[in-house]
């Protein structure tokens, strides 16, 4: 057990005043108190005073860092490093002082935690010589504990003859990203965190989740833990429950989830922000309806209608555009996003000006972050104050005076339209919608239309004419798997058992609005599936537009026909459902008919055909 007699210590703030200074003079008293030799250097505006020395390190049995910005700890290997915030070390000086002590005494070979021993030739039970690893730390504030576990496992890795790569997830967005290729070819996963971190892009993989004190603490054991852990147990494409479906409709969304890059990418990652909002929103005002379309003021249905639409639909547009800046430049980019989100509403931009708004938040955050250099000792003002002043400053400058009234004259002129749309352009632009949602269902043409829909429930103002594209949309949106379970009932002979099996699965997701539930039968059979659910979307779109029917709520698939006045015209609704679900069905029937009869004529035995003839 290592005695602690010398101690060091970084205190450091974003602005290097008032809590650089408080928790350095908070660690001298208590550290003096108990009877420890304590110097204390800090870092601040003001540049570093009191600056420790070779021998001051030397001497040094601890090295206490409070710090919310980043502080260089190359100087510090060989020693126990306890990291802390000022604002931990100014109200639980004790306790943090205790915890130090008592984690620098229980570790024998404090070198570990901070620099890297000679690598070894380490070989597991399958003979392999070096794993590879990728991993995620990340902190509250996202400063010290953040980079400090990072190195801790990337050191300790590599003393174990190991590969890592890790990516910090901080105030300033996240560092040093993995992408999908190293993920790929990771064996194991490390997240050291102590804030949430998104998993989806481990499935698949062994992951190893820990908090960033015990990556300090015992990097080598984290790392060693991580590749202890049993492969993941694949799930098989078939079962009787219909999971192995499922678990295939899941795949192909995951697959489709990682292929997009880019404005697309960010673009689809605000609408799924915005999807719950919008959908809260529109169903609490059509359950507002049951109680009157012009509820009293100060009823039920009163308050019904300022949740949902004084209040949700309202966050419709800043939370689109918030998250497709917070896409584009992760966290730095989140505030300017909402900023201009609500400033594109307020200018009457709608849904245009909000994914406008979003880029150039995102676009610009992720260029003050990247261009602006601030000296290391103030870098923690970047996130709180730099990167949102002036980026905030530049989208709304760039909204008011430039983009504003000509991105509002065009959303008015497409509601202009909509309102005034004869009978034949309605159905053109139900047939267009409905055959884009059926394309590639749930990719990129499929979000395009549905995108649009969506978008223009924001508008709520501009009559009932803008929520007949949202009713297209979904009714083509189900009629794909809809229409190949009923496909399967009525041609059991060209569908395997297994195929059998997945429609009864795919009717339950075709009316709950999940087009993917299509995919596995279209990647099976491509030339014949897509074709029919193109035609059935399309039909399906057409005659919704057709009937006038109307849809409040951009999710929810046939259960919203149980909300009073959430459909309009549901009769005819379900009719249009009905009509494109049975023209998928009789298209892909025809087209697996022809597909069979060659085969047949093929296995036809000799005697037999001359027999026939």
């Amino acid at each position: 057990m290592t005695t602690i007699q010398n101690i060091v210590a970084v205190t450091a703030c974003p602005t290097g005043v008032a809590h650089t200074f408080m928790a350095a003079e908070a660690l001298r008293q208590t550290a003096q108190m108990q009877g420890y030799r304590i110097k204390i250097e800090t870092q601040g505006s003001e540049g570093v005073k009191n600056a420790l020395s070779d021998s001051d390190i030397g001497a040094a049995d601890l090295v206490i860092i409070a710090a919310d910005i980043h502080v260089n700890l190359d100087r510090f290997r060989g020693k126990p490093v306890y990291a802390v915030s000022t604002s931990k070390a100014i109200r639980d000086t004790k306790q943090v002082l205790s915890a130090a002590i008592a984690e620098a005494q229980q570790t024998s070979a404090p070198a570990a935690q901070l620099t890297a021993p000679p690598p070894v030739s380490t070989t597991d039970q399958n003979g392999t010589a070096t794993k590879r690893l990728v991993g995620i730390t990340s902190c509250p504030t996202g400063i010290a504990h953040t980079f400090m576990a990072a190195e801790a496992l990337r050191k300790a890795a590599i003393g174990l003859g190991h590969e890592i790569k890790v990516e910090t997830q901080g105030s300033v967005g996240a560092k040093n990203q993995l992408t999908s290729e190293e993920i790929a070819q990771a064996d194991a996963v490390v997240i050291a965190a102590d804030t949430h971190v998104d998993l989806s892009r481990f499935r698949g993989k062994r992951v190893y989740e820990t908090s960033t004190k015990q990556a300090l603490k015992d990097g080598a054991g984290v790392v060693q833990a991580a590749l202890a852990l049993p492969e993941p147990v694949a799930t098989t494409a078939s079962g009787s429950n219909g999971q192995g479906y499922l678990q295939s409709v899941q795949e192909a969304k995951a697959a489709r989830s990682a292929q997009r890059s880019g404005p697309y990418k960010h673009l689809l990652t605000g609408v799924s922000y915005m999807l719950p909002v919008i959908v809260a929103g529109g169903l609490i005002i059509a359950m507002s309806f049951v109680f009157g379309l012009t509820p009293a003021p100060g009823s039920i249905g009163d308050a019904l209608l300022q949740i949902g639409g004084k209040s949700a639909f309202a966050l419709i547009v800043p939370v689109l555009s918030g998250f497709i800046a917070f896409s584009i430049a992760d966290r730095p980019g989140l505030a300017p996003g909402l900023i201009g989100g609500m400033l594109a509403s307020n200018l009457g931009m709608g849904f245009l000006g909000g994914i406008l708004s979003g880029f150039l938040a995102g676009y610009i955050a992720l260029w003050v972050r990247d261009r602006i250099k601030l000296p290391p000792n103030l870098e923690g003002l970047k996130p709180v104050l730099v990167i949102p002043l002036l980026s905030t400053l530049a989208v709304g400058l760039l909204l008011f005076y430039v983009f504003g009234t000509p991105v509002k004259a065009l959303l008015d002129g497409l509601t202009a339209f909509l309102q005034n749309m004869g009978q034949t352009n309605a159905i053109l632009l139900g047939l267009v919608l409905g055959g884009m949602m059926a394309v590639d269902m749930g990719g990129p043409v499929n979000k395009a239309a549905y995108t649009f829909a969506v978008g223009l429930l924001a508008n709520n103002t501009a009559g009932n004419s803008v929520f007949l594209p949202m009713a297209a949309v979904m009714a083509a949106g189900m009629t794909p798997p809809l229409g190949l379970a009923l496909a399967t009932l009525i041609n059991k002979r060209n569908f395997s058992e297994d195929e059998r099996e997945a429609g009864k699965v795919a009717s339950v997701l075709g009316i709950s609005f999940i087009t993917e539930g299509a995919i596995p039968f279209a990647a099976k059979d491509p030339l014949r599936v897509i074709p029919a659910c193109i035609a059935g979307s399309a039909i399906a779109g057409a005659l919704s537009m057709l009937f006038g029917c109307t849809l409040r709520a951009p999710h929810g698939g046939i259960f919203v026909l149980a909300i009073p006045n959430a459909v309009g015209n549901g009769g005819m609704y379900v009719v249009a459902i009905a009509v494109g679900t049975l023209v998928t069905a009789i298209v892909v029937t025809q087209l697996k008919r022809m597909q069979r009869t060659p085969k047949v004529e093929q296995e036809t035995p000799p005697e037999m055909a001359s027999s026939v003839r």
